[in-house]
C-alpha cells in the first residue's frame, strides 16, 4: 500500500455540504417548471433544435438505449431545478417519444431499452445434473487415487514464534 508523504490540505472538511447558504442550490429552490404540459414545451423546443437533434442522432447511432438517454436528460434538468423529480418521471415518456421519432425520420435502428432481455439462462434442472455429473466424476477420481497409493505425510514439528515464546 502507498503512502503519501506529505498530507492533503486541499481537501473537503467533514459537514462543509452542510454550511451552504440555505437556498444557494438549485434542489433548495422551487423548480422553475411545475407541470407536466410546461415541461412538454420545455422539452419539445430544447430537442427539436438543430444542435440537439445532431446529438441525439450520435446517441441512436452509438446503440444508447433511448430510455437511458431520455432519463439521463430528464435527471440533469431536476438536478438544475428545472423541474421536480415527479414532473421528470411522468414526462421521460415524451421525451423518448420525440428522440424514437428523431431516428424513424433519420432512419436509424435504436434500442428503446424498455424490452425485457431475454438472455439465454440454463435451467435448474440442467444445472442440477451437471452438478451431479461433476460429483460422480469427483467421486471416481478420489477413488484411483486412493487404490494408486497413499502418499507419505511428513511430520513437521511446530517450533514457538512470537516475542513471548521460550527459546531453548
Amino acid at each position: 500500500m502507498a503512502f503519501r508523504k506529505e498530507p492533503l490540505f486541499d481537501v473537503a472538511i467533514p459537514g462543509q455540504s452542510l454550511t451552504a447558504e440555505l437556498g444557494s442550490r438549485p434542489w433548495q429552490r422551487p423548480p422553475a417548471i411545475s407541470t407536466i404540459d410546461e415541461a412538454i414545451e420545455y422539452y419539445t423546443d430544447r430537442l427539436t433544435d438543430e444542435a440537439a437533434v445532431e446529438q441525439i442522432i450520435d446517441i441512436l447511432e452509438m446503440g444508447v438505449p433511448v430510455a437511458n438517454a431520455a432519463n439521463a436528460l430528464q435527471l440533469g434538468a431536476v438536478m438544475e431545478g428545472i423541474h421536480s423529480v415527479d414532473v421528470g418521471i411522468l414526462v421521460t415518456p415524451v421525451i423518448m417519444e420525440l428522440m424514437m421519432y428523431i431516428g424513424d425520420v433519420e432512419g436509424i435502428e435504436y434500442d428503446k431499452g424498455t424490452e425485457k432481455r431475454t438472455e439465454s439462462k440454463v435451467s435448474s434442472s440442467k444445472i442440477a445434473k451437471a452438478t451431479q455429473d461433476l460429483k460422480k466424476k469427483m467421486v471416481e477420481k478420489d477413488t484411483e487415487q486412493e487404490i494408486a497409493e497413499e502418499p507419505e505425510v511428513e511430520e513437521i514439528e511446530e517450533k514457538p514464534q512470537g516475542l513471548m515464546a521460550r527459546r531453548k
